[in-house]
């Protein structure tokens, strides 16, 4: 098992494989704090900024959606309507 930092995480591309859509980057992860794994990707909608006390929308990807990391993309196959959410 290849492990990884999460500063390696925000490196990566998150796109899409449902439209290609390119969604940016790892801004933060959500995990459960009795097991200790991930349970979500917090990737900042393109074009606005994340803040953990504003109204910015980000995109909530849940673990079992990720497809595949690589060295320089993270693919994720979710309905972009489920996963875009305002934070606040």
């Amino acid at each position: 098992m290849k492990w990884e930092r999460f500063s390696a995480l925000e490196e990566k591309e998150v796109i899409n494989i449902c439209d290609g859509k390119r969604l940016g980057a790892v801004c933060d992860l959500e995990f459960d704090p009795v097991t200790g794994k991930v349970c979500t990707l917090i990737v900042p909608e393109e074009g606005g900024r994340f803040c953990l006390f504003g109204k910015e929308r980000a995109y909530f990807v849940p673990w079992c959606c990720i497809r595949r990391i690589g060295d320089d993309i993270i693919l994720v196959e979710a309905a972009e309507e489920e996963i875009l959410r305002e934070n606040g």
